[in-house]
């Protein structure tokens, strides 16, 4: 009954479900950039996991590429996804030594990897080995993230100022780096992870109409809030977009 009337209320007051824009953000911006390389250019999804951009790739030559050592079930610290199926990769190698040619390759995109290598300037090394002059590099981390993947996780995030300050040492030049979110949307997503992560970790299932309607009245708050930011993202965002050129 709580839940009904719960739902009841949030239709009213939310046309989109404020505070799950992360992943659809993310997608939208590289669908777009995307868009921009060439038709019948060779792509190399680096960290791809199951493959699932190779949708967006449908005029390009894709390869995909992953050291597809993560089961998502050994370790269950943090967040997990679940079993991932490698079945269709092209590239089963690690990524800072991928077997291809220096210079075969005209664009690369690595869509929420680095944060699972050791040393991420190692992979900018190897993207710049293998990128053409000129060729496109397609980059998005998270800029603070929670437990995922583990063990294989071993940054919370980087900042803008990282990649400003890392991929030129290998012969990149930032195009364009844009935040994903903002400091608002980020606290509506973990306003709506609170239940989940309060079953796992306090053993405690939240159901009271206390709960639900605290639960309402932030995230409509921070959907206003959000209405008027003005640069909340230098603080805290869900991560940042980054296209840079090989020069």
């Amino acid at each position: 009954m709580i839940k009904k009337i719960y739902r009841k209320i949030k239709s009213k007051f939310f046309k989109k479900p404020f505070g799950t824009q992360n992943a659809q953000n993310r997608n939208n911006w590289l669908k777009s950039a995307l868009d921009d390389i060439p038709s019948g250019s060779t792509i190399l999804d680096a960290g791809a996991g199951n493959g699932n951009k190779k949708k967006y790739c449908k005029n390009l030559n894709y390869i995909s590429q992953d050291i597809a050592e993560y089961k998502g079930t050994s370790k269950r610290e943090g967040l997990h996804t679940g079993i991932v199926d490698y079945s269709e990769l092209d590239i089963v190698s690690d990524i800072v030594d991928i077997p291809l040619d220096d210079e075969s390759i005209d664009a690369i995109m690595c869509i929420e990897v680095i944060e699972h290598v050791e040393d991420p300037q190692l992979v900018f090394k190897e993207f710049s080995r293998l990128l053409k002059k000129d060729g496109v590099l397609i980059l998005t981390a998270p800029f603070n993230s929670l437990t995922h993947y583990s063990p294989y996780h071993y940054a919370t995030g980087f900042s803008k100022f990282y990649y400003q300050k890392n991929l030129p040492k290998f012969n990149f030049e930032i195009v364009n780096i844009e935040p994903n979110g903002n400091y608002f949307e980020y606290f509506a997503q973990e306003t709506r992870r609170i239940n989940e992560v309060s079953k796992t970790y306090s053993n405690k299932t939240l159901y009271s109409p206390f709960y639900y309607l605290s639960r309402i009245y932030m995230l409509n708050l921070l959907r206003k809030l959000s209405k008027k930011d003005n640069g909340s993202s230098e603080l805290l965002c869900f991560g940042y977009n980054v296209i840079a050129k090989k020069i």
